[in-house]
């Protein structure tokens, strides 16, 4: 992509205001502690020390709105804190420029390398810093500076004491997530009616897993509704995959394939109720007829083999997660007749069963985001190479804004430090917007000034609506955000006594001088995430190669744990597979050549990989149950798996195309028996097939030209005859 493309791709992006899910309840919460800060410090200190708190308790506020399920309070603290002693400390430099630049720098230094222990860390951190450099110039001594940092730390805890005593829609984002995931699933079973290789996308039960993620206080108040679901969803999905997949179930037309649609379209139902039951709070209420469905003895003579074992399967979930809804126990109950599957309930109860997922504390939190940090300090790394640009950009800024005769120099590093972000993409879109939105904020703000001519009263009142204004729109897009900023940050420093003519020509320039240096710095030492596609790729087919040989290992030892290795592996693989995504998604408006993965092969090693983890889940949802009777050439399947993918990963960041002998090899020696034998033998052909189609995405050398051409498309036509004789329905999506 040539700059000048990229550059208006990411100047769309920030310039973009979305639709996006209003919360006016959280809005007016933070807005009003924020007054509440404004009001008592204005009638007790006087203006200077209100605009202090004011920045404390509008940060404190930002920090609440971060996902992290349920807002925590203490991260108000931390930040009113942080700020408080950034603000202190560099009153106490800020006389001296040499000192206070090295204060700044590694002040900037630590925020920058705070990403590395996720986006909220590092978007308090680095907030914090950019709004230093305003807080700073405000008190007159010692003594004074001592008291806005006091102010600042009220502020923070002001709005955690609203989150604590005002909490708005109590574990509304847990139910929307789990809802969310079961409504996933019930859009997935609908679609297998139609694409029984339909794609799904895990993104929902990630979410659902990340805000399962609790403190031992919340578990012991968390809703039963909430207990147990996300397990049951994870279960089902791989169930309706093998239910409609041709390739292990039933044939692509006839009666079997008529019957397992209606109990698609029947678990779509079910899965669509308790996810408004989940949701709302209220009791399952289930479709007749989708209770019908399931009730009716006619699938047992329908289906047989493994297709009757995933709808038995399937109709055990359905029910537990109607119960867990809070419907009743035999709402979705198998049919009348049917034994249910001993083991399978048993390994689906210890499933889903198991004990919370800890979230730690505050406290715990700071080892492991030191720990974090230090993992990222190597020269390689893009947090950083962000942790350096950001600091170099700072210092230089205010060093720029600090000899300019403009005044007000800091407006240039604090526009820098605010836009400026680990990846390309997010750093420019964010200065075009940012510029944009201070256009936008300071003319409306300039305007109201000189109609009004407000007071100090009503600047503060201003200010607080701004501030509300924003915390409303902050899901819609940052020119919408900066356009609050601009205006909040107007008419405070109103309140403070300066008029706009001191404050707008300079902010203007300086913004853009510092979105200019924002960008300029990444273009100058970028982290191109391009380079590292084949490095993700790699990462991605290691972890999908651990996922099947755990799922392959388990038909060889059916008698083992309830397979915590492939729960472990399906994890992990997830997660590769997320930052394989996020990657493409960064890479595809990077200004920089494919380097040896062009786009086209990109698409297609995706494609390929995600089959491979898709037929890994279809073998997952016909684990053997403890008495069955075990496959010792599986054992032999899941080493070479493993062994074959790690090499394959090697090949692909060495830039080889990868082999997969072992795979054959072990496939070769398999001698063929009965079920479950025929299950993962079918399995294992097909993970060969998809694996040799990823080393078909990746082998982009030219094909040797022939002097014979008839000879060659003889070849060629032979060649497609045999690929179509053995090929498979595709599969787009893995787990």
């Amino acid at each position: 992509m040539t700059w000048w493309r990229s550059l208006k791709q990411t100047a769309r992006s920030g310039l973009a205001v979305e639709r996006g899910r209003l919360e006016p309840l959280v809005a007016l919460r933070a807005a009003v502690g924020l007054a509440v800060v404004i009001g008592v410090s204005l009638s007790l200190f006087g203006p200077a020390v209100a605009a202090s708190s004011a920045f404390g308790a509008f940060q404190a506020a930002i920090a609440t709105f971060q996902r992290s399920w349920r807002p925590r309070p203490e991260l108000a603290i931390a930040s009113g804190t942080s700020l408080a002693l950034s603000t202190f400390l560099g009153y106490l430099t800020g006389s001296h420029l040499l000192l206070f630049l090295a204060l700044l720098a590694l002040w900037t230094f630590l925020a920058g390398l705070s990403w590395a222990a996720g986006p909220t860390i590092g978007l308090i951190a680095t907030s914090n810093v950019a709004i230093m450099l305003v807080t700073i110039t405000l008190p007159t001594s010692v003594a004074a500076a001592a008291g806005h940092a006091a102010m600042m730390v009220a502020g923070g805890a002001i709005q955690a004491a609203l989150v604590i005593a005002f909490p708005v829609r109590r574990w509304g984002a847990h139910r929307d997530a789990l809802a969310d995931a079961l409504a996933a699933e019930a859009d997935y079973a609908r679609r297998l009616r139609h694409d029984p290789v339909a794609p799904f996308d895990a993104a929902p039960l990630m979410t659902a897993r990340a805000a399962a993620h609790i403190t031992p206080r919340q578990a012991r108040t968390r809703p039963a509704q909430l207990h147990g679901a996300r397990g049951l969803a994870e279960r089902i999905r791989p169930v309706l995959a093998s239910l409609a997949d041709p390739a292990l179930g039933v044939p692509a037309e006839g009666p079997e394939r008529d019957r397992v649609r209606e109990l698609l379209d029947a678990a779509g139902a079910i899965l669509d109720a308790a996810a408004r039951a989940i949701r709302h709070g209220r009791p399952v209420d289930l479709p007749p007829a989708a209770v019908s469905t399931f009730r009716t003895p006619d699938t047992g003579a329908i289906l047989t083999g493994p297709p009757h074992r995933a709808a038995r399967r399937l109709g055990t979930l359905l029910r537990d997660v109607v119960e867990v809804a809070g419907g009743t126990s035999n709402a979705a109950s198998p049919a009348a007749g049917e034994a249910s599957d001993a083991g399978t309930a048993q390994a689906d109860a210890a499933a889903t069963t198991s004990g919370n997922l800890v979230r730690p504390g505050l406290t715990a939190l700071v080892p492991a985001a030191a720990k974090a940090m230090r993992a990222e300090l190597r020269v390689r790394s893009a947090v950083t190479r962000h942790a350096v640009r950001v600091t170099t950009v700072a210092t230089a800024g205010y060093a720029v804004g600090h000899y300019l005769p403009l005044g007000h120099g800091y407006w240039a590093p604090m526009a820098s430090v605010m836009v400026m972000r680990p990846d390309f993409s997010q750093t420019y879109a964010r200065a075009v917007a940012r510029f944009g939105g201070t256009l936008v904020g300071v003319a409306l703000a300039t305007a109201v000034v000189r109609l009004a001519q407000p007071d100090t009263y009503l600047s503060g009142a201003l200010a607080v609506a701004s501030a509300g204004l924003m915390y409303l729109l902050m899901r819609t897009g940052q020119i919408a955000v900066q356009a609050c900023v601009a205006a909040y940050v107007v008419f405070l420093l109103g309140m403070g006594g300066e008029q706009w003519t001191q404050t707008v020509p300079e902010r203007v320039v300086l913004t853009l001088v510092g979105g200019i240096l924002a960008m300029t710095a990444y273009a100058l030492y970028p982290a191109w995430e391009t380079p590292r596609l084949r490095t993700r790729l790699a990462d991605w087919l290691t972890a999908y190669g651990r996922y099947a040989a755990a799922v392959v290992g388990h038909y060889a030892d059916p008698a083992g744990k309830n397979c915590p290795d492939v729960r472990e592996a399906l994890l992990t693989a997830r997660d590769t597979r997320a930052a394989w995504q996020e990657a493409v998604e960064r890479a595809e408006h990077e200004p920089v050549r494919h380097r040896g993965l062009s786009r086209a092969a990109a698409a297609d090693a995706e494609h390929a990989l995600a089959q491979v983890g898709r037929v890994a889940m279809l073998l997952e949802a016909h684990l053997p149950d403890r008495g069955t009777p075990p496959v010792p050439a599986a054992a032999r399947l899941a080493d070479a798996l493993r062994t074959a993918t790690e090499q394959g990963a090697k090949a692909v960041r060495d830039r080889r195309v990868p082999r997969w002998d072992p795979v054959r090899e072990a496939l070769d020696a398999w001698e063929s028996g009965e079920a479950p034998d025929r299950v993962v033998r079918r399995g294992g052909t097909l993970l060969l097939k998809s694996l040799d189609d990823l080393s078909d995405a990746l082998d982009t050398s030219p094909p040797p030209m022939l002097v014979d051409g008839s000879e060659s498309n003889v070849r060629k036509s032979e060649s497609d005859v045999s690929k179509q004789e053995t090929q498979t329905p595709e599969t787009p999506n893995g787990p």
